[in-house]
């Protein structure tokens, strides 16, 4: 699989050279838990309740993405950019030392969330209902943890080669196994939600098998060498990491923090009904942010190299692409969901009345879909291109300051109930991205327009 060169060629073919298989890789990356999702909720008479059990494992599943992709973003970037600069021995010493947080992250993790999965559980909203069906799932899918942050940690490290397809590939392997166990555990070893777990776990770990075998073979230009670091190389690098790996993490925390206060608001004014409708939601949400996350990953690395080799005029065209492209693709969602909102939610459940209630809140979380695009436009700019600071604000502005707000506050407003959990999301959608991508335009662009740019040979 060859190459690709990001210092050279068409902008928009790089992209979607890079893009394309990323996106591909964060569909069948999805796949590992909305096919669960899809199974669990037709399981025979417990469907809805098992979906809502499912449901509270998300924060909790998040935080554990979260720490993973603290160690890949922030590292791959790096990683890019140094090798835009020619720095190999940098950049080789990004992929070692983000490994070695993932390992250390992986086990402490583990141990903390088996301990005290109970507990976690309850706090972020479950009955005693719902705990029958989310405690079996998570204290499982918690065993697993340490190849599922190796799978999600290094696959970037890949792309930022020049690898996407590889990068797809190992996730492939991973996603068409855990489709094949699924109906087998759940259905035929008749383990339910459980038997969903066990095809996750067993999953990942095929799939960081083959993330760690090519890191590890000699066609990785920067190759995994266990205990190759010396101290002060590991906590340089720890540092540069974390601070810039600092954005997404945040994002992803108070993502979980969202979660956890709506379960806890919908459980409220609405009860476990509203709590699966939430499930729905937000699994509908993760299926169509698949494409602008691959979109988003696979152009990172294309910013982060031409920002490292100061290729100014590249990167500025690259960032146009990335929002044009962003912004085609989310209007297309939003008016697909304002259509046919049935058909997304029959993915999950069937039950008419679970449908009937869906549809105005499906329809009104994404009523301002298309700003989302800037949001990430924005967003990935600043992280490609190593503005640490601003990734991290903009990272708490729109969840922090905006949703949870917001979330506590609309469902007493007007008598909106559990229906104003849900329209949260659009306004920050709204407020947030314009802001974002505002920001980032007046900020960025001064900066690259008057940067000496180097001759490409």
């Amino acid at each position: 699989m060859k190459q690709i060169d990001y210092g050279t060629g068409s902008i928009s073919k790089n992209i979607m050279r890079a893009a394309g298989p990323m996106i591909a890789a964060q569909v069948l990356s999805l796949l590992y838990n909305v096919v669960d999702r899809m199974y669990i909720g037709r399981i025979e008479g417990v469907g809805m309740q098992a979906l809502a059990g499912v449901g509270l494992c998300f924060p909790l599943i998040s935080l554990i993405n979260a720490f993973a992709n603290l160690y890949a973003s922030g590292g791959a970037s790096l990683c890019a950019i140094e090798s835009g600069r020619k720095n190999h021995q940098k950049a080789e010493n990004y992929i070692n030392t983000s490994f070695a947080l993932i390992v250390i992250t992986a086990i402490l993790l583990s141990v903390f969330g088996f301990v005290f999965c109970e507990k976690i559980l309850y706090a972020f909203g479950a009955s005693q209902t719902t705990i029958l069906y989310a405690l079996p799932y998570m204290q499982i899918y918690i065993i697993g943890t340490l190849f599922s942050m190796i799978s999600l940690g290094l696959n970037p490290f890949i792309n930022a080669q020049g690898y996407p397809t590889i990068g797809m590939v190992t996730i492939l392997i991973g996603a068409i196994l855990n489709i094949v166990l699924d109906p087998i555990f759940i259905f035929s070893f008749h383990l339910g939600i459980q038997g969903a777990a066990i095809a996750s776990v067993l999953a990942q770990i095929v799939s960081a098998i083959f993330v760690l075998r090519f890191l590890t073979s000699k066609k990785a230009e920067y190759r995994l060498r266990f205990f190759s670091l010396g101290v002060a190389e590991f906590w340089d690098c720890t540092k540069n990491i974390v601070s810039l790996g600092m954005a997404g993490f945040v994002m992803q925390c108070t993502n979980s923090l969202v979660q956890i206060i709506s379960n806890n608001v919908l459980n409220q004014y609405g009860g476990d009904l509203y709590i699966s409708i939430m499930t729905i939601v937000n699994s509908v949400r993760q299926i169509l942010d698949t494409i602008i996350f691959g979109l988003a990953d696979g152009t990172s690395p294309i910013l982060s190299y031409n920002y490292g080799a100061r290729y100014y005029k590249r990167v500025k065209k690259t960032i146009w692409a990335l929002t044009a492209i962003a912004c085609l693709y989310t209007s297309v969602v939003w008016i697909l969901i304002l259509a046919f909102p049935a058909l997304f939610i029959q993915l999950f459940n069937q039950e008419p009345q679970l449908i009937e209630l869906c549809i105005p809140a499906l329809r009104l979380y994404f009523f301002a879909f298309f700003f989302q695009a800037l949001q990430y436009a924005g967003q990935t700019t600043f992280k490609a291109l190593n503005k640490r600071n601003q990734a991290i604000f903009f990272s708490l502005f729109r969840k922090v300051i905006i949703v949870i707000p917001l979330t506590l506050w609309l469902p007493n407003l007007f008598n909106m109930g559990a229906i104003g959990v849900f329209a949260a999301e659009p306004i920050s959608n709204f407020v947030g991205g314009s802001i974002c991508f505002i920001t980032m335009l007046v900020t960025v662009f001064p900066e690259l327009n008057q940067a000496n740019e180097y001759e490409k040979f």
